[in-house]
């Protein structure tokens, strides 16, 4: 018997299925999820235009902070208009090759969160640190260095899980219970062997994930030290709260994928799927959503600057009437 070519095997496209179980629902689900993407759309463009325009905000944390904007507005960008058009229209079809696009930018841009986040420690560390040396060490080349090569470490990282994932042949249907192209919820379709694939992605969540949270871990680590031996209340307060808007961006990036990655070992049976696909959701949206919110409040310069600009705007309106 001849075998069967892979590219026989090869669905022209998939079914996002959406949120399983929870059909009825989506219409309802559809208002949080896009309430919460215009919060991060409007939030996150409106962080960029300060930094960018701002002169006060030209300084290596809000280089970094510009960074984490971006990736945000990539990462939810790539899922949430895909996953309303399933909820509001019943558009659930998504060519292959899309949805390999779809994965790879999902994949990178969060691996791109992860090391900005990192990156973003390592500048609190230094500024409480080495505070007299903070803008000798993060120059600007330095940081288009390291936000670059933050960039290319996903990239070349999650590259080979489209090749891994278009290799295979696919005879289980072509329906994908999820609201978006997740690399082993495409693989699982498949009726070859996703063995390569599995270990593949474990090692990519070790060698970002692990490798990130290590050195977070570690920045923190010398921080809290550096913190505790000032002699003055008034000093060690002023530095946690500099890391504060931090570390709260680090619980809403890792606490969603922390449970995720946790529940699909140890809980996969007793947890329904429409649970692990709406957490995998706010994985994806709840960090652009809140991260500007966040800054905005928790960050001096930022607060001023838009209190600046608004009061700025209602004098010209006064002067015009």
């Amino acid at each position: 018997m001849s075998v069967q070519n892979n590219t026989d095997l090869t669905p022209a496209s998939f079914v996002l299925n959406g949120i399983p179980g929870l059909e009825d629902m989506h219409v309802w689900i559809s208002f949080p999820f896009c309430s919460m993407y215009a919060v991060a759309m409007v939030g996150n463009c409106g962080l960029l235009y300060l930094i960018f325009f701002e002169d006060s905000l030209h300084r290596p944390m809000y280089y970094f902070l510009a960074m984490l904007s971006l990736t945000d507005l990539v990462m939810c960008s790539s899922t949430i208009p895909k996953a309303l058009c399933i909820f509001w229209f019943h558009l659930k079809e998504i060519g292959f090759d899309d949805c390999l696009v779809q994965m790879f930018f999902i994949h990178t841009f969060t691996g791109m969160e992860s090391g900005v986040l990192m990156l973003m420690a390592l500048d609190r560390y230094v500024a409480i640190c080495y505070p007299l040396r903070y803008s000798t060490i993060l120059t600007n080349p330095i940081i288009a260095k390291v936000g670059f090569a933050t960039f290319l470490r996903g990239v070349l990282l999650i590259i080979p899980f489209t090749f891994l994932t278009k290799r295979l042949p696919y005879c289980r249907g072509n329906i994908i219970n999820h609201t978006y192209c997740d690399h082993m919820s495409v693989a699982k379709l498949s009726c070859g062997n996703v063995k390569v694939n599995a270990i593949y992605g474990l090692m990519v969540a070790l060698l970002i994930g692990g490798f990130d949270i290590l050195c977070i871990t570690v920045s923190y680590t010398m921080i809290l030290r550096a913190v505790v031996s000032l002699s003055s209340a008034d000093a060690r307060q002023k530095a946690f709260s500099t890391c504060t808007a931090h570390i709260c961006a680090i619980v809403f990036s890792y606490s969603p994928a922390f449970f995720s990655f946790f529940s699909h070992r140890f809980g996969g049976h007793t947890i329904p799927p429409s649970c692990h696909i709406i957490v995998a959701n706010i994985y994806l949206l709840l960090p652009p959503t809140m991260n500007p919110v966040v800054y905005g409040v928790k960050t001096k310069q930022i607060r001023d600057c838009v209190i600046r600009i608004l009061s700025g705007s209602k004098d010209s309106k006064t002067h015009s009437i």
